[in-house]
């Protein structure tokens, strides 16, 4: 149960409302975006709401216990707020949501009825449908220490401690050719023939991308083929930062990096197949490691 601000509550009870929803899209670079299906912008917390993006949610539905809610809503994609090139890129992924109940006559008075993050997306031809999902979703999330053969670190962070500003570990590339929508053959990957970038990353610093990461599925000498296809085309001429991936395994660590002390896996751990086996004459169970 919301408590609703007293003026708030006092419009609710009376014969007719002047009630509108606004939403606020606070993505993970910093923008802030405001949207309403009022006729009119609605302004407050230095925010405006606007109310030409076609803005419409679904009706919002609360459940007992920690089952997740979700709402869907549905806007318009235009140069100046959503656009698909910005849908594409992902900055609008897991972006947090406010959705306020708005008296546009006074819209100081408000509630706020739903917190969230923005889960799949999909595009149309002139319009988007985004799934807000409510805040019990974060615990679907996998946290915490798994162990598992493979190292859990990400390359290049504090358990990790590679430096990915290193030269040996970034490299600036020029496309020369392009072969269908993600694959890429690249010039300036001298010395990086060994797939040093398989499970990187890529990020556009020239052409119609720029600003724009990608990650990198393989590398085959200066042939680049990337794990999703960049919103618009690439072309030759385009500039690229390859920053170095790893495969998590502990041969590459040991044999690339040479960082087998903050290796973040369990390589020699048993697999599935011992946890379940049994003695059995004629194994030589006589207590030696398997390993």
């Amino acid at each position: 149960m919301k408590d609703l601000p007293e003026d708030l509550a006092a419009h609710l009870a009376g014969g007719v409302t002047t009630l509108a929803r606004c939403l606020r899209v606070i993505r993970r670079d910093g923008v802030v975006l405001g949207f309403t299906d009022h006729d009119r912008d609605l302004a407050f917390d230095g925010v405006v709401h606007r109310a030409d993006s076609g803005f419409t949610a679904s009706a919002i539905e609360s459940v007992a216990g920690l089952s997740v809610s979700n709402v869907d809503v549905e806007g318009a994609l235009s140069a100046d707020a959503v656009t698909e090139a910005d849908l594409a890129a992902g900055r609008y992924d897991d972006a947090e949501v406010l959705i306020h109940l708005v008296n546009w006559r006074d819209v100081a008075q408000r509630v706020l009825l739903r917190r969230g993050h923005i889960g799949q997306v999909t595009r149309g031809r002139s319009g988007f449908t985004a799934e807000l999902r409510g805040l019990a979703h974060r615990l679907d999330q996998v946290t915490g220490r798994l162990f598992e053969r493979r190292c859990a670190w990400n390359l290049g962070d504090a358990r990790c401690g590679i430096d990915l500003s290193l030269p040996a570990h970034r490299a600036t590339a020029t496309v020369m050719a392009v072969e269908g929508r993600m694959t890429l053959v690249m010039d300036g990957l001298d010395g990086h023939d060994g797939g040093d970038f398989a499970f990187g990353t890529l990020t556009w610093t020239g052409g119609a991308n720029a600003g724009t990461g990608f990650e990198i599925a393989r590398q085959h000498g200066a042939r680049i083929t990337l794990l999703l296809p960049p919103p618009m085309a690439p072309a030759p001429g385009d500039t690229a930062l390859l920053t170095a991936g790893c495969d998590r395994r502990f041969e590459t660590c040991r044999e690339r990096f040479a960082n087998t002390v903050a290796f973040g896996g369990f390589p020699h751990m048993p697999g599935t197949d011992f946890a379940l086996s049994y003695p059995s004459q004629g194994d030589g169970n006589d207590g030696s490691s398997l390993v």
